[in-house]
């Protein structure tokens, strides 16, 4: 049986782009998403396997471990890219915003990968990747849970690369902006272009570009990679 890709969060945007990349190059591709939109329907259509897991319910954790379990004999890739953006706002509990942020970028990523190890330990060797985020090493004003979260994340990404090592690389893509949503206005965007360097909207594709380097490299693990169009140095020069 191939191995598998495995990526969660594929519905849309860059995990979308990610699967669509993977099943062009031939490979057996498994993903999971929280709302059926229109690009599951493609993936489908594409022969992609797509498991339906609303990952804050542990049933649903559960239940997408074993389906990829009875789909593979072992992974090739597993990334972490499931995740919310929930703001502190007023109408929910501050409790309520930490959990579900640590639950989706920090608990789902920490029980995938040990469930998923021994799959990824088979055919020589796999890799984990984890979508964090530029905020997880700034810090964030409007974003306080969802950056403490990324941030958690990205310290997962160092343990697991030292317990799976040699077997495993496991490594981590912090990006800052990569695509604009259809509702942003232009004010918006010329803002969010100015914070970094580059001053431009790369796309998913420099996601892709990325998990292809770091899949393909023999010696380098427990590394988090900014993809952020020199947005800190931007930053420390104002």
């Amino acid at each position: 049986m191939q191995a598998a890709i495995v990526i969660t969060g594929a519905a849309q945007r860059v995990g979308l782009a990610l699967a669509k990349s993977f099943v062009s190059e031939g490979h057996k591709v498994i993903v999971s998403y929280r709302t059926l939109r229109p690009g599951i329907k493609e993936l489908q259509q594409l022969g992609v396997v797509c498991i339906q897991a609303d990952f804050e319910q542990q049933q649903d954790i559960d239940a997408f471990i074993v389906a990829v379990k009875n789909q593979c004999c072992s992974i090739r890739l597993l990334v972490h890219n499931a995740s919310d953006w929930l703001a502190e706002r007023s109408d929910l509990a501050p409790n309520i915003v930490f959990q579900r942020m640590m639950q989706i970028h920090a608990n789902v990523p920490y029980q995938l990968t040990q469930a998923l190890a021994d799959y990824l330990k088979a055919d020589g060797g796999g890799d984990v990747i984890a979508m964090t985020d530029f905020v997880a090493g700034s810090g964030s004003k409007k974003h306080v849970a969802y950056a403490a979260s990324k941030a958690a994340l990205e310290n997962m990404v160092k343990s697991f690369a030292s317990l799976y090592s040699p077997t495993v690389k496991v490594n981590g893509i912090a990006p800052g902006l990569l695509m604009f949503n259809l509702d942003d206005d232009e004010a918006y965007k010329a803002k969010a272009l100015s914070k970094s360097l580059l001053g431009n909207e790369p796309g998913a594709q420099v996601v892709i570009d990325s998990v292809a380097y770091l899949m393909n490299s023999t010696y380098l693990t427990g590394h988090i990679l900014a993809l952020d169009g020199g947005r800190s140095l931007a930053q420390k020069n104002t």
